[in-house]
């Protein structure tokens, strides 16, 4: 049975203060979770009957099963699944020699935060391991975000860090970012590694990071000359990036 004070911290996960505070965040839903499970250190998994028959469940600090309506009472889903529970963060260390000789993504102030799932979805997808954040992009730990990556978060590291002084680091790795215009991406040389920038949903890349962009790529709509929606979802448009460098290499 779970406790008033359990009911009181899982709903406080939804809240980014108190997601910081504990170090803590929730997954919900069977696939997910179980995606989850050997990546990150389970504090707590609320579950039904049903669920646990085929998981893995040694390094889960808290097992706790469901009574009738209590998986409801907590759930921040429309339609509650078997499982819910509740990780640590992790901690990972930034280092440029960790991006030589790899793509990795550069997220520039994205707001939305299925937009940022989604776009980790898209990195795991492509085999990009590392998305580095300014402290101004949607929280990677919100729910909506947890639930938007569909466990790819398993498989990509997600930093925040100052965009400004991380990239006035870098001395060695080729910087791109999408710009309505920009230079045609399907006619550009594009280098199996570097930096892509993707920028705001609606201001796009900012301009004190614009300085350290070495090249300048644009998605062309098609035919040139139609009209056409005046941009792409910041979502798409990293998928179409990507798997144009992808398809190159």
């Amino acid at each position: 049975m779970l406790s008033k004070n359990r009911i009181k911290f899982i709903k406080s996960l939804s809240l980014k203060k108190y997601r910081d505070e504990s170090g803590c965040f929730l997954a919900e839903g069977n696939k997910l979770i179980a995606d989850l499970l050997p990546y990150f250190d389970c504090e707590l998994l609320l579950f039904d009957s049903s669920w646990l028959v085929t998981q893995d469940v040694e390094k889960v600090s808290q097992l706790v099963k469901a009574e009738a309506g209590e998986i409801e009472k907590v759930s921040l889903q429309k339609n509650p699944q078997q499982v819910l529970a509740v990780f640590r963060k992790p901690n990972y260390q930034l280092d440029f020699h960790s991006l030589s000789g790899k793509l990795s993504l550069v997220l520039d102030e994205i707001q939305d935060p299925g937009n940022l799932g989604t776009i980790i979805r898209i990195a795991d997808w492509f085999g990009i391991e590392n998305i580095i954040c300014s402290p101004e992009t949607a929280d990677v730990y919100n729910p909506k975000t947890i639930q938007a990556t569909m466990g790819a978060l398993s498989r990509v590291r997600v930093h925040y860090t100052d965009l400004y002084d991380f990239l006035e680091q870098n001395k060695t790795l080729p910087v791109y970012g999408t710009f309505l215009e920009g230079q045609d991406i399907y006619a550009e040389n594009l280098t199996p590694e570097g930096l892509i920038v993707m920028g705001n949903e609606g201001n796009g890349i900012s301009e004190k990071i614009k300085p350290f962009i070495s090249k300048r790529l644009y998605i062309p709509n098609y035919p040139a000359n139609r009209p056409a929606s005046e941009s792409l979802n910041v979502a798409a448009a990293t998928a179409i990036t990507c798997a144009e460098f992808r398809r190159r290499h």
